[in-house]
């Protein structure tokens, strides 16, 4: 007899007011528990969150990857989604997503926007920057770990609470997703990836700067092929 699996969606917020509701809206059919970690938001993202009828927690301010690992402490389901809060993820690309999990065929899957397409690339210096960036990382990850994966930064992704758990993630930044996917792979957990295509950022501004943050993932790189 199959036991039913729980899923919960992890949505690291900080002033997405202007789309936070309708990304509510977007995911309820998929998932068992909605989970909002805010970013101390100050244009009212955590009360349209609360109103919404969904749980929200506030982050210790540290950054994305923080808030990710709280959220995965908080969390009551056994596979945990995560996902953006600016409309650029499409939610009917959920169950693609738990589809390997629930099928024992995957323990971590990343929506690939190099398979499914993405409206963020637009030719300008600095998407062109963050794509050539992130391809020299998937491709180290893949000739480290033999594998063939094509979009290991892409946060739109879902894996099993219990391995989520035993990866001692320690990355507080941005290159959490990174850093999850290294860690699956030294500890031989199961990754594999779904097409999904990404939309432009539907409202509020990118959290990401290109610039100034480019040295968290060749950094993270380092370590992770250094084995830390």
């Amino acid at each position: 007899m199959t036991i039913p699996q729980r899923v919960t969606i992890i949505i690291p917020t900080r002033d997405e007011a202007a789309g936070i509701g309708q990304v509510l809206q977007w995911v309820k059919p998929y998932v068992d528990e909605i989970l909002v970690v805010d970013g101390h938001s100050t244009d009212g993202t955590a009360d349209l969150a609360q109103q919404a009828g969904v749980r929200v927690i506030q982050d210790n301010g540290r950054g994305k990857g923080a808030a990710l690992k709280l959220g995965i402490a908080e969390a009551h389901g056994d596979i945990l989604v995560f996902m953006d809060a600016d409309g650029s993820h499409d939610p009917t690309s959920i169950p693609a997503l738990l589809a390997p999990i629930l099928s024992d065929e995957a323990d971590l899957v990343v929506a690939s926007r190099h398979r499914g397409g993405s409206d963020e690339w637009r030719g300008d210096l600095d998407n062109y920057l963050r794509s050539v960036g992130g391809g020299i990382i998937t491709l180290a990850i893949n000739y480290r770990w033999n594998v063939r994966i094509t979009d290991a930064l892409n946060g739109f992704r879902a894996i099993r609470r219990s391995t989520a758990t035993s990866l001692d993630l320690t990355a507080d930044d941005f290159d959490i997703e990174q850093q999850m996917v290294t860690r699956c792979l030294r500890k031989r957990y199961r990754v594999t990836e779904v097409a999904s295509h990404e939309c432009l950022r539907k409202w509020g501004r990118s959290k990401l700067p290109t610039y100034r943050k480019g040295y968290l993932f060749l950094g993270r790189l380092v370590l992770d092929m250094l084995g830390f």
